[in-house]
């Protein structure tokens, strides 16, 4: 009697760890393909990224990539900041003439080119040499866009390094000539979750060229140079 409830016991258990070994497997894999994914973007997209503006190829435009001026309420978010620097310091520099920052307007209240424009001219750039997408909800909308709508097929990418690397990463994917400019980064402890979500948008990327997805949103073409800032 007792050999056999031994028996059954040791049978439950392993078909506890059976059920247990698919969902951790699953999980491994999972992560291994967004370790990999990240890797090769990185990879690929490291010749043509520096943070040394010394380094950057002359260009007509900059994309400024976009994200919130705010976090946490009224704490301003350093990763905004940072790349209005980047931005403010290359175009001083004279390495672009134009600055196209990108971002989210979905919202009325929610402006981010409006809020990246405002920053860039406290910080020097003249009003009418700097452009805005609000359709630039995401990397890939504002890569294509800059190109599609903005009439632009070679350009600088401003951003974090992480990032800057995603977006000249997608936008060669495309045929398009993106150099990538970095912004200083932003510490792991003072925003853990950005950096995690990075390796998420990394396989979102490379899926997104597999599948061949498109830019959302539409508009009038504006050739930046010729037509007047927006």
């Amino acid at each position: 009697m007792a050999r056999r409830l031994f028996s059954r016991h040791r049978t439950r258990r392993r078909r506890g760890w059976r059920l247990l070994t698919w969902p951790l497997a699953a999980m491994a894999g999972l992560g291994l393909v967004l370790l990999a994914c990240d890797w090769w973007i990185d990879e690929a997209a490291a010749p043509f990224v520096t943070d040394r503006i010394d380094k950057v190829p002359p260009a007509e435009v900059a994309l400024v990539l976009g994200t919130a001026p705010y976090v946490a309420g009224q704490r301003r978010n350093l990763y905004f900041e940072y790349r209005l620097d980047a931005a403010a310091a290359l175009h001083k520099a004279g390495k672009v003439k134009y600055l196209l920052v990108s971002g989210d307007n979905r919202e009325r209240e929610y402006n981010e080119p409006r809020a990246m424009r405002d920053g860039l001219i406290e910080r020097g750039v003249p009003a009418d040499a700097i452009y805005r997408d609000v359709a630039g909800i995401r990397t890939l909308d504002s890569v294509l866009r800059a190109r599609d709508v903005f009439a632009q097929s070679r350009y600088i990418v401003v951003s974090q390094g992480f990032h800057s690397r995603r977006a000249v990463w997608l936008a060669r994917a495309h045929g398009i000539e993106a150099f990538g400019f970095d912004a200083r980064d932003v510490p792991f402890e003072a925003a853990p979750k950005v950096w995690l979500r990075q390796y998420a948008s990394a396989a979102r990327a490379v899926f997104d060229v597999i599948v061949g997805s498109t830019a959302s949103g539409e508009g009038p073409r504006v050739e930046i140079g010729s037509a007047p800032p927006n």
